[in-house]
């Protein structure tokens, strides 16, 4: 079992950058790949950025790439989401998500655990 706790949310002008981290607990922090969802009211919970178990990798979702950087340090059992240049358009609770290393990553089904969010608001 992994509880995950975001943090770091709030409110910002467009323009303006947030970093989300995600603190881990439990099972061993660094064996299981990291990913950050979000959901905006009324609208289903989508894919926003992936990292492997490693660090090795990260994937981005088309409308934050070149704006928004994930990392992780397994030392501090912590997944960070650094997140610039922001748009009214990224307001959203923001979640992390934990998995065993396996296939697709962009499905929320494919998630073991998740956090209870952090609010992002962007204003115009």
């Amino acid at each position: 079992q992994v509880q995950l706790v975001e943090s770091g949310g709030g409110l910002v002008q467009a323009g303006g950058s947030l970093r989300l981290s995600c603190a881990a607990s439990g099972r061993t922090f660094s064996i299981y790949d990291m990913a950050w969802f979000r959901q905006a009211p009324g609208k289903e919970r989508e894919f926003v950025a992936f990292i492997t178990w490693s660090g090795g990798s990260t994937y981005y979702a088309d409308s934050v790439k070149g704006r928004f950087t994930i990392s992780r340090d397994n030392a501090k059992n912590t997944v960070y989401l650094q997140m610039n240049s922001l748009k009214p358009e990224d307001t959203a609770v923001y979640y992390c998500a934990a998995r065993n290393p396996r296939g697709t990553y962009r499905s929320r089904n494919e998630y073991d655990y998740w956090g209870q969010g952090t609010q992002v608001t962007v204003s115009s």
